[in-house]
C-alpha cells in the first residue's frame, strides 16, 4: 500500500501551478485530515494513486481559482436575490431545480463550470474543451456507479447537468462529493464543517461563473436546511422553496439510492450498518427542523411533496408569487415541455422498499408525527 503524504501533495500542487495561495491558511490541515482517513482505509496502490490524482486536481483547481480572483474584478460581481430549492435528499428537489432552470430569465450552475471553474467560463464557446472533459468525466462516473442513472436520471446531461450547491466547495476538503471523488474506492464522508466559510466559497463560485455574462437570477439547489443562518447571512435577499416529504419514505429511498452509490465506489458495503447510520443522521435533521427558529423565516416558502408532484409547475408558480416574481408564459411552457420529455423512469424505474429500514415503520411514523403535523404531511402510501 502506498501511503499518501499531505504536505507532499500540497507542495506538488503549488510547484506544478507556480501558485501558492489557497485563499485559506487552514486548508492544508483539512487536506491532512482527509489524507489520514484515506491512509486508514488501506487503499491498494491503484486506489492510492487515484486518491493522489484527485487531491492534486482539487488543489490545483483551487489555486487557479484564487489566482483568478487576484487578477480579475470577480469580487465586484453582484449576486442579487438568488432562489434556492431545498429539502431532504429524495424529496423531489432535483426536479424542482431542473424546472426552475428552464426559465430563460434564470441561470443555474452547470457541472462543467464547477468542475473546471478556472479561468472564469464567461460566455464560453460550445467547443470549450472543459465541456468535453466534464462529459467524459461523467461517462466515467456513470460507468463506476451504474445505478445512479436510474435513481438520478438527470445525470444524463453529463457535464451540462445541474450540480448541488455543495459541489461548489468540493475543493474545500470538507466533504467527499461523489462527482469529485469517484475514482477513489471509498465511501462518501463528511468532515468538520464551517458553514459560513462554505457559503463564502459558494458566493465566490457564483461570481466566478457570472463574470462577463449578462446578469440573471440565480436558481440553486442544495441541502441547506441545517445551514439556514449561514445561508441568510451570506444571501440576505435569498428566497427558499423547501419541499417536505414523509420522513419514512425519504429515509428508505436514501438508504437504497446512496447505498448503491457508496457500494459502487467502495466495492463493498455493510448494508445493515449503512442503514443504521443513514437513519441516525437523517432523523437528526427532521427533529432539528422543529426547533430551529430559522425554519420559520419569512423568506422560506414551504411546500408539500404531494402538492409538488401533483402539479410541479403550479407549485413553482406559487413560489414565484411568494418571491414577488412573475412566471411568464414562455417559462411555464418550457417547464411543461421539460416534464413531457424527461420521464423520471427513462432509464428504468428506481425501486425501494421500507423493508430496508432498521427500525419498525410504525415506530418511525410515531417518531415523526410532530414533523408531519408541522408541515401538513400525510403518511405516504406507495403502490
Amino acid at each position: 500500500m502506498t501511503m499518501l503524504d499531505a504536505d507532499t501533495l500540497v507542495a506538488d500542487a503549488q510547484e506544478s501551478t507556480g501558485l501558492s495561495d489557497f485563499g485559506d491558511d487552514t486548508l492544508p490541515a483539512r487536506v491532512a485530515l482527509v489524507v489520514d482517513r484515506l491512509n486508514s482505509a488501506e487503499l491498494d496502490d491503484t486506489g492510492s494513486r487515484a486518491a493522489a490524482r484527485t487531491i492534486d486536481g482539487l488543489l490545483t483547481s483551487r489555486l487557479s481559482f484564487v489566482a483568478d480572483r487576484g487578477r480579475l474584478p470577480l469580487a465586484a460581481e453582484q449576486i442579487t436575490a438568488p432562489l434556492f430549492a431545498t429539502g431532504e435528499p429524495r424529496s423531489g428537489t432535483t426536479l424542482l431545480h431542473a424546472l426552475l432552470a428552464e426559465d430563460e430569465g434564470s441561470r443555474a450552475l452547470r457541472f462543467w463550470e464547477v468542475m473546471y471553474p478556472s479561468p472564469p467560463p464567461g460566455p464560453a464557446d460550445v467547443d470549450d474543451p472543459r465541456r468535453t472533459q466534464a462529459d467524459a468525466d461523467w461517462r466515467e462516473i456513470l460507468d463506476r456507479i451504474p445505478p445512479w442513472i436510474v435513481s438520478h436520471p438527470y445525470n444524463d446531461l453529463l457535464g451540462a447537468g445541474l450540480p448541488e450547491c455543495e459541489r461548489t466547495w468540493a475543493f474545500d476538503f470538507r466533504a467527499t462529493n461523489p462527482s469529485a471523488w469517484w475514482r477513489v474506492p471509498m465511501t462518501i464522508q463528511n468532515f468538520p464543517q464551517d458553514h459560513h466559510a462554505q457559503y463564502a466559497l459558494h458566493r465566490m463560485m457564483l461570481q466566478h461563473i457570472q463574470h462577463s455574462r449578462t446578469q440573471k437570477r440565480w436558481v440553486l439547489k442544495g441541502f441547506h436546511g441545517r445551514r439556514l443562518r449561514a445561508l441568510f447571512d451570506s444571501y440576505p435577499d435569498a428566497r427558499i422553496v423547501w419541499v417536505h416529504r414523509d420522513p419514512v419514505q425519504v429515509l428508505a429511498s436514501q438508504i437504497v439510492a446512496f447505498g448503491q452509490i457508496n457500494e459502487s465506489l467502495a466495492g463493498r458495503l455493510d448494508w445493515t450498518q449503512y442503514a443504521e447510520d443513514t437513519i441516525e443522521g437523517s432523523r437528526t435533521n427532521f427533529h432539528a427542523y422543529l426547533t430551529d427558529p430559522y425554519v420559520d423565516d419569512p423568506r422560506i416558502h414551504h411546500v408539500r411533496y404531494r402538492d409538488f408532484v401533483s402539479d410541479p409547475v403550479a407549485t413553482i408558480g406559487g413560489f414565484y408569487d411568494f418571491a414577488g416574481l412573475s412566471l411568464t408564459a414562455d417559462a411555464e411552457k418550457a417547464m411543461r415541455a421539460y416534464l413531457d420529455t424527461n420521464r423520471s423512469d427513462r432509464y428504468g424505474k428506481f425501486t425501494y422498499s421500507t423493508d430496508v429500514l432498521p427500525v419498525p415503520v410504525q415506530q418511525l411514523h410515531d417518531e415523526f408525527a410532530a414533523y408531519r403535523e408541522r408541515f401538513g404531511i400525510d403518511i405516504e402510501t406507495r403502490h
